[in-house]
């Protein structure tokens, strides 16, 4: 845990200023509906539109340099592949992307708008992850996980620095959990900081891996469904550093249905004007679901993104 930590602290300079410091605001509205003090982790403002930013930055900031003269492989849904583009190409290192067909078109332009090569594999997520990972290999290039990573959780982490700075009286904190790079990330700095804040990981009903491996003490399959929370799905790889991390800063597990989520993005749109993807849903809907135990005290919610199609967005608020 303090090497994690060590790394975080690292990251928190070396990432400036191409990563935000991202406004940690009040929500007049969320706190009066809620009884509690609610503040928002706007990290959806970052320049790509997520957290991703932040590991994919520090990963590139920590490569060797033998390996920037190579270039880069990974394989992303969409958030993580912007954020190493944008990285990359901030620092003159070559980065392809692979991706699922199914992937959002939108988001496959925005990779390929920032400079990295996109190669679409027919098939789910895994497949591109597959692939990518042997092309990887067999060209002798770095293969960067999306969170299966020290330097992408430690760059994650700089979050959870930020709001130990912005609110260092934090009662709690509510994320949604894909991987588990994120809240393993900000829940080490929060506890080496603050022990008694709790991390309240967050997930869909439909797409809870993370969850599933907590619960059974091991990585194990967990059934898929499609989800809003498209930032957060998928399974979770064997041996993955992020789940021993996970079962020692989570302290309070939450499952929201795809209804609670998309009224938690209409109630974002609604209190604050702001447009964010499922995964930032998926954090508030904790809240709601939780908000009798939290009365009277102050938790922050991490908005992780806001790439979401505008027809996708529409259509799930309207329901």
């Amino acid at each position: 845990m303090t090497s994690l930590f060590d790394r975080i602290m690292a990251a928190h300079e070396a990432i400036r200023p191409q990563v935000l410091v991202t406004p940690l605001d009040r929500s007049r509205v969320l706190s009066d509906a809620l009884g509690c003090e609610v503040l928002l982790k706007a990290d959806h403002l970052q320049p790509t539109g997520s957290f991703k930013l932040r590991g994919a930055t520090n990963k590139i900031h920590t490569l060797p340099d033998a390996e920037r003269r190579k270039g880069v492989i990974t394989a992303s849904t969409g958030n993580h592949g912007q954020a190493l583009a944008r990285a990359g190409a901030l620092a003159g290192v070559a980065v392809t992307v692979y991706v699922g067909a199914s992937s959002a078109r939108s988001k496959m332009d925005a990779i390929r708008s920032l400079g990295a090569e996109l190669v679409v594999i027919d098939g789910p997520p895994i497949a591109a992850e597959l692939a990518a990972r042997r092309d990887a290999g067999a060209r002798g290039l770095t293969y960067v996980s999306p969170y299966n990573d020290a330097d992408i959780v430690a760059g994650q982490g700089t979050l959870g620095v930020e709001l130990m700075q912005q609110a260092p009286d934090l009662d709690a904190v509510f994320v949604s959990v894909g991987g588990g790079g994120l809240v393993g990330g900000l829940g080490t700095a929060i506890k080496q900081i603050r022990p008694q804040t709790r991390i309240v990981g967050v997930w869909p009903e439909n797409s809870a891996a993370m969850l599933g491996a907590l619960e059974a003490g091991e990585i194990i399959d967990v059934e898929e469904r499609d989800t809003l929370s498209d930032g957060t799905a998928g399974a979770v790889e064997p041996g993955s550093i992020t789940f021993p991390i996970c079962q020692a800063v989570i302290d309070d597990r939450v499952t929201v249905t795809e209804a609670e989520i998309a009224q938690a993005m209409r109630r974002i749109a609604g209190a604050e004007r702001w447009m964010v993807e499922g995964a930032a849903g998926v954090a508030l809907a904790g809240l709601v679901r939780q908000a009798e135990a939290w009365r009277g005290r102050k938790v922050a919610v991490v908005l992780c993104g806001r790439n979401i199609a505008l027809d996708t967005f529409i259509k799930a608020v309207a329901a």
